[in-house]
C-alpha cells in the first residue's frame, strides 16, 4: 500500500509541470500557431519563480511573476509567428535555444555569479506535513500547483468547447479564413491563445522550482516542454486527452525513481531515459492517429483563402 502510495504521489508532483505545459500548447494549437518554444518559457518561468520567491519570500507572488515572465517570451512568438508570418518552428526552436541562455544570466546577476538560485520559498501542499504525519497518506504529498493543474484543466476544457469565445478559438485553428469573413479578429484570437500558452508554460517552470526542488538549476527543466507538446498530439490536442498523457508521462517518472531506489539493479543511465523513451514511443505509435487542428501552424495572410 505504501508503495502504491508513493507512485501517485510522484506521479503527481511530476505531471504537474507537464500539464500546464500541455495546456499552453493546446490553447496555442487549437488557435492554429504551432508553440515548440513551451521548453523555453516553462525554464523563463523556473527562472522568474525562483528569484521573486527569493527576493519576496512570497512563493504565491512568485507563481505570477513566472507566468507573467512565460507570457512576454511568448509575445515574441506572438510578433513573429502571427504579425510577420514567420515559420512557427523556427520561431520556437529560437525561443528554446536563447532561454537557457537567458535564465542563466538572469541567475548569475541576481545570485552573485551563482549559476544556480539559493533555496527558496515554496508553495504549500494541500494537506500539511502535521496532519500527514505518521499515517500511510504521508507519501502522497500532493502540492497545490497539482490541484490548480486539475482546476485549469477543467476551466480550459470549459472554454474551449462551452462558451463563444472557444468556438472562435477553434474555428481559427480550422478555417481561419471563414471566421475571418464572420467577423471573427483571427490575428486577436492568436495573440491571446499564444501569450496564454506562455502563462501556462511559465507556471509550468514555477511548479518545477517553487513545488518540487525548491531552486532553479540549468537542469530544472530538461525537456519537459518538449514532452509537454509530445502529449498535446498524444491527447489529440484536447484538454482532458493532455492531462491523461501527462499523468502517464509522470508514472514513467515515477518508475524511475522508485527503481532507481529499489533494490533491482537497474544502470542508471537507462532509469534517467525512460521518460523520454517513453515519450518516443508514445509519438511513434499515435501521431499519425491524431489529427491536428487544419490550420495549425499554417501562418494566416489576411484575404488568403
Amino acid at each position: 500500500m505504501d508503495s502504491i502510495i508513493l507512485l501517485v504521489g510522484i506521479t503527481l508532483m511530476y505531471s504537474t509541470p507537464l500539464i500546464f505545459g500541455a495546456l499552453g500548447g493546446v490553447v496555442s494549437e487549437r488557435s492554429g500557431v504551432t508553440n515548440i518554444g513551451i521548453e523555453g518559457m516553462m525554464v523563463i518561468g523556473a527562472v522568474s519563480a525562483a528569484i521573486a520567491s527569493y527576493f519576496t519570500g512570497n512563493p504565491w507572488i512568485a507563481f505570477l511573476v513566472a507566468g507573467l515572465a512565460g507570457g512576454l517570451v511568448a509575445t515574441l512568438h506572438a510578433v513573429a509567428s502571427v504579425s510577420f508570418a514567420a515559420d512557427q518552428t523556427v520561431s520556437g526552436v529560437a525561443i528554446n535555444l536563447l532561454a537557457p541562455g537567458l535564465a542563466l544570466f538572469l541567475c548569475r546577476n541576481f545570485f552573485d555569479g551563482a549559476a544556480m538560485s539559493p533555496i527558496v520559498t515554496k508553495l504549500p501542499k494541500v494537506l500539511g506535513d502535521s496532519w500527514m504525519a505518521g499515517t500511510v497518506w504521508s507519501n502522497l504529498n500532493v502540492n497545490v500547483t497539482t490541484v490548480m493543474a486539475l482546476l485549469l484543466t477543467l476551466g480550459v476544457w470549459f472554454v474551449l468547447y462551452r462558451t463563444k469565445w472557444g468556438l472562435r478559438v477553434r474555428a481559427v485553428g480550422e478555417h481561419p479564413a471563414a471566421a475571418d469573413t464572420l467577423g471573427i479578429n483571427v490575428y486577436k484570437v492568436r495573440y491571446i491563445c499564444v501569450i496564454l500558452s506562455g502563462v501556462f508554460a511559465g507556471f509550468g517552470g514555477a511548479s518545477m522550482t517553487i513545488a518540487i526542488i525548491s531552486q532553479f538549476t540549468q537542469t530544472a527543466i530538461s525537456g519537459h516542454g518538449f514532452i509537454a507538446m509530445a502529449a498535446v498530439i498524444f491527447g489529440k490536442w484536447t484538454p482532458w486527452g493532455a492531462y491523461g498523457a501527462c499523468m502517464l508521462f509522470g508514472a514513467t517518472q515515477a518508475l524511475t525513481v522508485l527503481l532507481g531506489g529499489g533494490a533491482t539493479v537497474i544502470p542508471s543511465q537507462i532509469l534517467a531515459m525512460l521518460p523520454y523513451a517513453m515519450t518516443i514511443i508514445v509519438l511513434i505509435l499515435f501521431v499519425g492517429k491524431s489529427v491536428a487542428p487544419k490550420a495549425d501552424g499554417v501562418p494566416y495572410i489576411k484575404g488568403s483563402r
